[in-house]
């Protein structure tokens, strides 16, 4: 199995996160096609194609003597086709210089892993993804992207970007890399993020929150209502408003043992924030700006409501911790 680690022309490429096998599997055919300058590309979606296409594909062409074959939905193979991608993954091994690269990308889950495993067992090499499920790993990913571009990233920054994004892989990347290339800041700190970010409703709800919880009441209705005029929804600030109260519900309900850390379920850094906004709330002051923000919810959905009043009634009970 040491000769399939290091020459195998096979390489699987099963789960994790969705946008990083996507890159992986990029990476890969890149890096074959560089290898073998005289090698065509060819993609094939194993929800469609049979195993004479996959034949063909791994075959002397006219145009050359190997391909790089990139194979997507590997899950999606019928038996035949998995059959032939067992036996060329054997054959290939016995010649890997002289034959195709193929690279399979399987979405991850069990649906076919039955090939998978008969991949790996006939040679195959296996690329492990990881999944970023967890803040703390989406958290290194980002901090990875301003590294791999020579520059550093503020920790509340990275932290605001993933409370933003997390869960969006792709985004975060791209939102990483524009930031690099439009701003010269090293660090890149939490200004320019939101900078970026104020087109988010979140955002701009959590900033307006901020302000309110600080007791800045007129601040936060000047924000509020400038968002509103640049075209977001009432609704979606009053959502992260609502969003916003229920971290501190549960900051509130950490702090006094009433559930633990992890049954909060809450980013550990957005919980941490949290805490130190806590001065001065009581249990009572956060239900009743709860119940506010339903009321607000019910008048933006009412034809007969007027939401920027009800926001701003909102913000001032926030700003006086519901008293």
């Amino acid at each position: 199995m040491a000769r399939a680690a290091t020459n195998a022309p096979v390489t699987v490429v099963p789960g994790g996160d969705a946008y990083l096998n996507g890159e992986r599997v990029k990476e890969l055919c890149a890096a074959a096609l560089k290898a073998r300058p005289d090698a065509e590309l060819i993609e094939l979606d194993a929800t469609t194609a049979d195993r004479y296409a996959f034949d063909e594909a791994v075959s002397p062409s006219l145009l050359a003597d190997v391909a790089v074959v990139k194979l997507t939905n590997l899950q999606n193979a019928d038996d035949r086709l998995a059959e032939a991608l067992v036996d060329y993954t054997k054959e290939a091994l016995k010649d890997p210089a002289g034959s195709s690269v193929v690279i399979c990308q399987h979405e991850g889950g069990v649906k076919g892993k039955r090939v998978l495993d008969q991949l790996v067992k006939a040679g195959a090499r296996k690329e492990e993804v990881p999944d970023l499920k967890k803040p703390d790993a989406q958290l290194n990913f980002v901090i990875a992207q301003f590294e791999k571009r020579g520059r550093r990233v503020e920790p509340m920054a990275a932290q605001q970007l993933v409370s933003v994004l997390g869960g969006r892989t792709g985004e975060l990347a791209a939102m990483c890399e524009q930031l690099c290339f439009d701003f010269d800041d090293d660090p890149i700190g939490l200004d320019r993020v939101n900078q970026y970010l104020t087109a988010n409703p979140q955002v701009t709800g959590f900033a307006v929150a901020d302000k309110a919880v600080e007791g800045r009441t007129a601040e936060a209705i000047v924000m509020m209502r400038s968002a509103v005029e640049q075209g977001t929804d009432p609704i979606a600030l009053i959502g992260a408003l609502a969003m916003k109260l229920r971290t501190l519900a549960k900051a509130s309900a950490v702090k006094s043992g009433t559930i633990s850390q992890a049954e909060a379920k809450t980013n550990p850094w957005v919980l941490r924030n949290a805490m130190r906004q806590l001065g001065g709330w009581t249990s009572p002051g956060l239900s009743h700006c709860i119940r506010m923000l339903a009321w607000a919810d019910e008048q933006s959905k009412s034809n007969g409501g007027d939401p920027l009043y009800a926001l701003e009634r909102c913000i001032e009970d926030i700003s006086r911790k519901g008293r």
